[in-house]
């Protein structure tokens, strides 16, 4: 049955996925809203070129691209550290 959700919810979930990069699914579960739902409610906030699932998807991408040359950094400086003891 419909279970209509508060706007304040509804908002914190956009907020969520747009300032977060959080997964749709996993805000779908913890606020038992469906992902079809949340993803209406994307469609109709989107009113740029880029959507806020791009924008979401993108941003976690960055960082964890960030994390992944933050690691190679440290290796290769512990690398460069040991060959020159």
């Amino acid at each position: 049955m419909f279970k209509p959700i508060a706007a304040d919810i509804k908002n914190q979930i956009i907020s969520r996925i747009k300032n977060n990069g959080e997964a749709v699914s996993k805000l779908a579960l913890e606020y038992s809203v469906s992902v079809k739902t949340i993803y209406g409610w994307l469609r109709k906030k989107s009113d740029s070129s880029v959507s806020f699932l791009e924008y979401a998807r993108l941003k976690r991408e960055n960082k964890l691209l960030l994390e992944i040359v933050g690691k190679l950094t440290l290796e290769k400086n512990q690398i460069s550290h040991l060959k020159k003891s």
